[in-house]
């Protein structure tokens, strides 16, 4: 991956091995398989070299050869068999990547640390909190890495706000406000077909939540990566349209960060005209932060009692930070792919810093921990609106 230096020179990164990484779930047909896929070769530090993809037999084996598996014996029937198998090769993959519905994540995951195999997981990280903490004692235990993809938080201009932030740019954080605005559901409903919206609306798969963890907890982890901070307790409020649903698609929520530090969260599926509508914006005793996933190359800033400024990726006036995770120069706008490509980079250079021995760059992801603090974002809503929408504690 090429970044800007301090001098405004382009470099590329001293990292000099490809990891090797398989992945289960997402076959061909779906979403977020090719999303990961992508996000973990896009700058050439990891190779696909097996994958499970789908217990459709056709299907799975359709989707290896179209994603290059060069060794169709390592295109695997099942995940149990991919990762003893891979557990005992001499070339077995570094990491995994799980792409499966939520229900299946705690059990595949553990299956693969309990293989000695480092981990990245698409979100939510498990059903639930006990299963996420018997997750992490096994990584930890074991000495692996376990990251989360949530895909906002990889964005340069996020980072840079995180930075200005660090650096007292915006003062003393006083409200953060957060939405995610979607209409799929509804347009589902109305169309009668969806491939997405299937599982998501099945309990047992889901989970307890369908809009709050589907797409709340990307605001959630959105908020603490941009500004550092944690929701100590909310109060939420669920609704369903439509009303024969099991579980909510609309979601408000007010959070309560300490130290006098209060937000909201509006995350919904049944919001039409919109279709990925992000948007965070941090207002502080001396400026406030605007960004927002429709232009997630610009960053407004608002000092007081100046005019508001428009701040735009791999600019030089940008932190270090920031700048090095764009892969173009200024002007060329970079996406959704390359978000969750830094992730993946930023995993990958702390694995592979990990495997040579060696001090890792400064780059972030985040982690297992992360992923349980959602969860329990996730239980105290669910119990907040099911009590009357009153303040429950995120333990």
């Amino acid at each position: 991956m090429a970044f800007l230096d301090n001098a405004g020179k382009w470099k590329e990164d001293s990292v000099d091995m490809e990891l090797r990484f398989g992945i289960v779930g997402g076959g061909l047909g779906g979403f977020i398989g090719k999303v990961h896929r992508q996000g973990a070769i896009i700058d050439d530090l990891a190779v696909l070299v097996c994958g499970c993809f789908s217990r459709n037999e056709e299907k799975n084996r359709a989707t290896g050869r179209k994603w290059h598996i060069k060794d169709e014996s390592r295109i695997y029937g099942d995940f149990r068999e991919m990762a003893e198998a891979e557990s005992k090769r001499g070339d077995g993959i570094d990491f995994v990547s799980i792409a499966t519905p939520n229900n299946s994540h705690y059990e595949i995951a553990r299956c693969f640390l309990e293989h000695g195999i480092n981990v990245m997981c698409d979100k939510p990280l498990a059903l639930n909190v006990e299963q996420g903490i018997k997750l992490k004692k096994l990584a930890e235990e074991k000495g692996l890495m376990f990251g989360l993809t949530y895909t906002f938080t990889g964005y340069a201009m996020i980072r840079q706000a995180r930075e200005m932030i660090d650096h007292g740019e915006i003062g003393n954080i006083l409200h953060v406000v957060a939405e995610f605005p979607q209409d799929w559901l509804i347009v589902a409903q109305s169309n009668d077909h969806s491939d997405q919206a299937v599982w998501r609306m099945e309990p047992e798969i889901a989970g307890k939540s369908l809009c709050t963890a589907d797409i709340g907890t990307h605001l959630e982890q959105l908020i603490v990566q941009m500004t550092g901070l944690k929701v100590k307790r909310v109060l939420a409020r669920f609704d369903t349209y439509p009303r024969t649903l099991p579980l909510e698609t609309n979601t408000t929520v007010l959070m309560d960060f300490g130290d006098e530090i209060s937000g909201t969260i509006w995350a919904s599926q049944i919001a039409l005209g919109y279709e990925c509508g992000v948007r965070i914006r941090v207002f502080g005793t001396d400026g406030a932060l605007e960004w927002s996933h429709d232009e997630p190359g610009v960053l407004k800033y608002t000092k007081l009692n100046e005019p508001t400024r428009v701040m735009r990726a791999t600019r030089d006036y940008l932190y270090p930070e920031s700048r090095r995770l764009s892969r173009l120069p200024s002007g060329h706008p970079e996406g959704f792919f390359e978000a969750f490509g830094n992730i993946y980079h930023s995993y990958c250079e702390q694995l592979q810093a990990k495997i040579e021995g060696r001090k890792a760059e400064s780059y972030t992801y985040p982690t297992i921990d992360d992923g349980i603090q959602g969860l329990k974002f996730i239980d105290a809503c669910v119990e907040s609106n099911k009590n009357g929408n009153i303040w429950v504690d995120v333990e």
